[in-house]
């Protein structure tokens, strides 16, 4: 069997499956954040942290109580790492210095798990387990909340409310998070993944076939990131790592997991808006954009696009050979899609055209199918521009399921559209301008597309990297962090306030003039407009970068 033929083969299972478990794991999900009964732990921690479950927030209130978390999260997580050297099962490392603390506690609290630092040589089991891997589970949460919140808004009329976040954080973990990603664990160990805390070194020792490792709770924490959508990992080659990632089936498995949630959330959407069609169309959307992302970065890989690849017959370098080129191009590009910043292969080492393809996955704004909860509100911001531009085509004021789209609800999903861009590039303008680019590891073009990826990685929350490039230094852990902070904020402030605009208006009946958002034509231009404005966004960057190193 050819490798061509291998990954095709991969791909088309990975797909079915996919297909064949949406409509019930959706059905699953809405079950879990539009119930109304409360199991008795749910009880237990609303009595805890003295949450009405039956009272519900304005979107104002919602975000706030996103905000007020989300800080309590970094305090807390930042003041872990600090003081790590006098915590139970320590294993002698010092306090993680000031610079990185930070990046690592807002990395983990916005999703991104972007890692400046070694994993395995740096944090205690304490902190990886009560600080790091409880951040996969809430923060992941938060993201589905903000977009179970919106949907709410396109559902709702008349009315202010958008549900209780604190509700749907506990419910969101209990119900979907917990269950899947112990039963993902269990699976992955039975693949090969270690699961334990034996061990007391802070060093991989390889010699004669035996290894010895420092333990910690690998399986978990691999099932956990990548349901999540969560990179970041125990090692820090990741899920390139034998312990993480040992076979080509795990592989399979953990591109599945990270690619579960996101894929099925549009079927809670369907289902919320009493319209199951409209679901369809936004995973319609969302496969479109996958499959030409996974179709492109396995061809610019398998063709070997450059001197030296093409020399020896494959781009094999930075690849793990158990997984070969098509494998570890679909982990890349899977990867990327979503904000989960995992990797199991090297992609500084990617021809210039197939690390071009990651770097276009994040600017997308990773909706096909994107993170956690952040795909899905995500592609509904880029519907609702969709329906605006095509409603000044007709001279119609433009409606989504109902709601008009008037000024103010297109200037939050364009101020939503526009953060991300600005703080990739005037990032990557402010690396150039003080002379922190020195830390690339290569000049010329893909010295830019190096310091280009990290903020593309930090502002998306994905947390990959083009690992030429040294950023566990003041300036870097600095600068990306409040990319980090910011590019999960701002826009979730503006989703929450766009939900809230929805909730508020009256239904609009349709007319012979309403534009039909569930048919083909529809779910074309979302995909059109959506490369189009990353097209007109970023081309010149890209141009300077990957694309003058491919030519």
């Amino acid at each position: 069997m050819t490798m061509t033929t291998a990954g095709v083969i991969f791909i088309v299972t990975l797909v079915a499956v996919l297909v064949a478990v949406y409509k019930p794991f959706g059905d699953h999900m809405f079950r879990a954040v539009a119930g109304t009964r409360q199991s008795r732990v749910e009880r237990g921690v609303f009595r805890l942290v003295g949450v009405n479950p039956a009272a519900e927030q304005t979107w104002g209130v919602y975000a706030r109580s996103v905000l007020a978390f989300s800080a309590v999260s970094i305090l807390f997580l930042y003041l872990f790492q600090r003081v790590q050297n006098h915590l139970w099962l320590s294993l002698g490392f010092d306090p993680v210095v000031p610079h990185g603390a930070w990046n690592t506690a807002v990395s983990f609290v916005t999703n991104t798990n972007w890692q400046s630092y070694s994993g395995e040589s740096t944090m205690g089991h304490l902190v990886q387990m009560a600080g790091l891997a409880v951040q996969n589970f809430v923060s992941a949460a938060v993201g589905i909340a903000v977009a179970v919140a919106l949907v709410r808004g396109f559902a709702r009329s008349r009315t202010g409310q958008l549900g209780n976040f604190w509700v749907d954080l506990t419910r969101i973990v209990l119900r979907i998070l917990l269950p899947i990603a112990v039963l993902g664990a269990i699976v992955l160990m039975i693949g090969g993944v270690v699961q334990n805390l034996s061990g007391g070194t802070d060093v991989n020792t390889l010699t004669g076939g035996t290894q010895t490792i420092t333990g910690g709770p690998v399986a978990s924490q691999e099932a956990i990131k990548e349901l999540g959508t969560n990179g970041g990992g125990f090692y820090n080659v990741n899920s390139a790592h034998p312990f993480e990632n040992p076979t080509t089936w795990t592989n399979w498995l953990q591109i599945f997991l990270l690619l579960l949630i996101p894929f099925s959330l549009p079927r809670v959407f369907g289902r919320m808006v009493g319209q199951n069609r409209q679901g369809y169309a936004i995973a319609a959307v969302m496969g479109i954009l996958a499959f030409l992302s996974v179709a492109l970065t396995n061809i610019f890989e398998l063709a070997g696009h450059g001197t030296v690849p093409q020399a020896v017959g494959a781009a094999m370098e930075g690849k793990e050979v158990r997984f070969d080129v098509s494998n570890s191009a679909t982990f890349a590009a899977a990867t990327t899609l979503t904000s989960t910043g995992a990797v199991n292969s090297f992609h500084d080492s990617f021809t210039s055209l197939g690390g071009m393809m990651t770097m276009v996955n994040m600017m997308l704004g990773e909706v096909a199918p994107g993170g956690t909860g952040s795909g899905l509100y995500g592609l509904l911001i880029l519907a609702v521009i969709t329906v605006f531009v095509a409603g000044l085509m007709v001279g119609r004021t433009p409606e989504y399921l109902g709601k008009k789209i008037g000024s103010r609800e297109i200037k939050f999903a364009s101020l939503y559209f526009l953060i991300t861009p600005i703080l990739v590039l005037v990032g990557t303008a402010a690396a150039f301008g003080t002379g922190n680019n020195s830390t690339a590891l290569n000049v010329g073009p893909h010295g830019l597309s190096e310091v280009l990826y990290a903020f593309t990685s930090a502002s998306n929350n994905n947390g990959s990297a083009f690992g030429g490039i040294t950023v566990n230094t003041t300036w870097w852990d600095t600068a990306l962090g409040l990319c980090m902070l910011l590019g999960r904020f701002l826009p979730l402030i503006f989703v929450l306030a766009l939900a809230g605009s929805l909730a508020r208006q009256a239904p609009t009946p349709a007319s012979e003039g309403t534009l039909p958002t569930h048919r083909p034509l529809f779910i074309g231009m979302v995909v059109g407009v959506t490369v189009v404005l990353v097209a007109l966004t970023f081309l010149p960057a890209l141009a300077l970068g990957p694309l003058a190193e491919g030519l």
